[in-house]
């Protein structure tokens, strides 16, 4: 189990992500748009909050999703949709 921290995703806002899906296609791009810090009552590590927007139709549920990324490597996240725009959905997972 990997345990991010804020400046793990820092760097990377408006990169892709590849993240596993039940489409029948496999993978999907996922971009990152914001890394937000929270306010956090734990002193073990900051939380925070990412927010990623995808380009498909259709809505994706809110799960745990294997995501991939070149420097990141593979991880589990779970995302939550939050959003609709004209392009797509926006997906938040928040770390705390």
């Amino acid at each position: 189990m990997q345990f991010f921290e804020i400046h793990h995703f820092a760097g990377h806002v408006n990169e892709t992500f590849e993240a596993d899906v039940d489409t029948g296609d496999g993978n999907a791009p996922f971009v990152l748009m914001q890394v937000q810090p929270l306010a956090s009552a734990s002193s073990f590590r900051q939380a925070f909050s990412l927010l990623f927007h995808n380009t498909a139709a259709i809505l994706f549920a809110q799960r745990t999703y294997t995501m991939r990324h070149p420097q990141l490597g593979e991880f589990g996240i779970f995302l939550v949709p939050v959003a609709r725009d004209r392009d797509g959905f926006v997906y938040q997972a928040v770390f705390n």
